[in-house]
């Protein structure tokens, strides 16, 4: 019966207790500090919390009764003097009746009274913090670690300081200090340091101290891992692969870190880097790496990239890259494994080689091979129809894109054969046909595709209300399949008909287009240029003229080494033209030039 009576009195006091604590905490949040410090002082003395002690406190300092909080906290600190953090707030008592020299002497005091004890150091250090008194917090710490006689102890605690203080010098210091004593926090300092190093001196001053730390200690892998990604922060992948080389050659690796770097400077577009890291792995570690074939691929791939981008190669480039290719196939085989680089191949010889009935033979036999993966031999009926198209076998073509709508209805591959084919009778001038097929293709799951299909039903459309011939809009289709098919003077034959038998015909603007693309294509990009000029100022309002302003940008972004005409051509699109399509990436690529730190 006593127990009963006893653990019944127990939850009461509990229950009372609790509530007490909840209506305090509502009367200090609305500001009424005397109920508050009655109940604070009470709930205090019962269960001799420091949180209600000095929540106490605070509501004696709003009540400005700075008497009776330094007669609580004197009093306080003669029952408890080994509690220093009552020092800290006596301190604060003091100073915030501007006895400052007073105040100052308190907070030495509790400096000069701590013990050679981690966890009272730390708590100390955190009462400083917590009064945002940081180099009093920083001067606790040194004299712990003179206490303590270790360096390393307090380090992260240090670096955490001159964080908060924005001494970028001295937080990269204490950092790095913790860093050697405790290497399992490397990637926790690094998202430190990306979220506070913002200019580019403060990457340079880390990796300052990291080079002195490497002088004195070669082998120290920490900071040498830490340095390669500075230089990846930087997109210093030549400088970041030196640094992952001597680390894959020290730790014995088997070029895991120097394959995910390269993957990184391929995104990034640095293919020199990447093509230079895929090397390593092929030339250094050899077949016995698990990257070993990866690699090889991908060195192709970006070599390839490197060199089509822009369409600024040479012939001998082309058949350097070809080489290289077969070597690939002649090392692996032909067959279901090496299908995708067996089409990569396919389009170089197509697309870029012009050879056409190679192109075709090495696709005819890829689509062939036994076991092959359905999507890839998919993509591959894709690309031999298109191949097919560009030497006039139109029957062969439609019939491969039928064939992938068919066996794959559903996926995205299917959707991109029927658009294909819907382009392909848009060519033929069968647009009635066409522009139903683009309208059903409007509501593709793939964004892509729908675009396009959207851009070319509303093109037929605006085109045959024209005017009751559809003669123009047919030539034009025409001159659009002899661009795909390379048939440039064709093309150029086509679309100046449309100009000279339609004079003011509402396609002017795309036929200007036209030929931009088509001397984009031959590499004439002074010629391209013109024309995107001429779209707009003759037509500022219609629908070519973003695309023309962002096409011109891009020109003299990475052909015509025009970078400020680059800058203001974006700027005008994100300004002029603020609901394009382009308008977000012409903004970021405006901030990029601008020398913007874009994430």
């Amino acid at each position: 019966m006593r127990f009963f009576t006893f653990l019944f009195c127990f939850l009461f006091s509990a229950t009372v207790f609790s509530q007490e604590a909840r209506l305090a905490q509502e009367y200090f949040r609305n500001g009424e500090f005397e109920k508050a410090g009655v109940l604070y002082e009470k709930l205090y003395k019962t269960g001799k919390n420091d949180f209600y002690f000095d929540r106490y406190i605070e509501t004696l300092l709003a009540l400005e009764d700075f008497e009776k909080a330094e007669k609580v906290i004197k009093n306080t600190i003669k029952s408890k003097p080994g509690n220093l953090n009552l020092y800290v707030t006596y301190g604060n008592i003091l100073e915030r009746q501007y006895k400052d020299e007073e105040a100052e002497k308190q907070y030495r005091e509790a400096i000069k009274k701590v013990p050679a004890d981690q966890y009272k150091i730390i708590k100390l250090a955190n009462a400083f913090v917590g009064k945002t008194k940081y180099d009093l917090a920083i001067e606790t710490y040194e004299r712990g670690v003179k206490l303590i006689d270790n360096s390393a102890v307090f380090a992260y605690n240090m670096g955490n300081l001159y964080q908060r203080k924005g001494d970028n010098p001295k937080m990269i210091e204490y950092y790095l200090n913790s860093l050697k004593e405790n290497p399992g926090r490397k990637s926790s300092l690094q998202s430190i340091f990306q979220r506070n190093l913002m200019e580019e001196e403060d990457y340079l001053e880390l990796q300052t101290q990291l080079y002195d730390r490497l002088q004195e200690d070669p082998d120290a892998v920490d900071m040498m891992e830490m340095l390669a990604w500075v230089f990846i922060q930087k997109k210093d992948y030549k400088n970041a692969l030196r640094q992952a080389k001597a680390l894959d050659k020290r730790l014995d690796e088997n070029g895991s870190r120097i394959f995910s770097l390269a993957q990184v400077a391929s995104n990034d577009k640095d293919y020199d880097a990447a093509i230079k890291a895929y090397n390593y792995i092929v030339e250094v570690k050899g077949p016995s790496s698990t990257y070993y074939v990866d690699a090889k691929r991908q060195s192709l791939r970006c070599s390839r990239t490197q060199l089509v981008s822009g369409f600024d190669y040479q012939i001998e480039d082309l058949k350097i890259l070809e080489t290289q290719y077969e070597g690939f196939l002649e090392e692996f085989g032909r067959n279901k494994a090496t299908a995708s680089i067996l089409m990569e191949l396919a389009e170089l010889e197509g697309f870029y080689l012009k050879d056409m009935d190679k192109a075709i033979l090495l696709l005819n036999d890829m689509i062939a091979f036994p076991g092959i993966n359905k999507k890839v031999q998919a993509d591959g009926k894709l690309l031999l129809a298109d191949f097919y198209l560009m030497k006039g076998e139109i029957w062969e073509s439609t019939l491969l894109y039928s064939q992938v709508d068919k066996s794959l209805k559903d996926d995205l591959l299917g959707h991109e054969a029927r658009f294909r084919n819907a382009k392909l009778s848009y060519y033929n001038g069968d647009f009635e046909w066409a522009q139903a097929q683009f309208s059903v293709l409007k509501s593709s799951t793939s964004k892509l595709i729908a675009n396009d299909a959207l851009d070319l039903s509303v093109f037929i459309l605006d085109n045959l209300g024209l005017d009751t011939t559809a003669i123009p809009l047919k030539k034009y289709a025409e001159a659009d399949l002899a661009i795909f098919q390379n048939k440039f003077d064709v093309a150029f034959a086509k679309l100046d008909s449309i100009i000279t038998e339609f004079p003011e015909h509402g396609l002017e603007d795309d036929v200007l287009y036209s030929k931009a693309q088509i001397y984009k294509k031959d590499r004439a990009y002074d010629k391209a240029v013109k024309m995107y000029e001429k779209i707009v100022e003759k037509y500022p309002e219609e629908i070519r003229a973003d695309n023309s302003l962002f096409e011109m940008a891009e020109l003299y972004e990475n052909q015509l080494a025009d970078l400020e005409k680059a800058k203001t051509l974006y700027e005008k699109i994100f300004i002029d033209y603020s609901n394009s399509t382009f308008a977000v990436e012409a903004r970021k690529r405006y901030r990029k030039l601008r020398g913007d730190d874009i994430q």
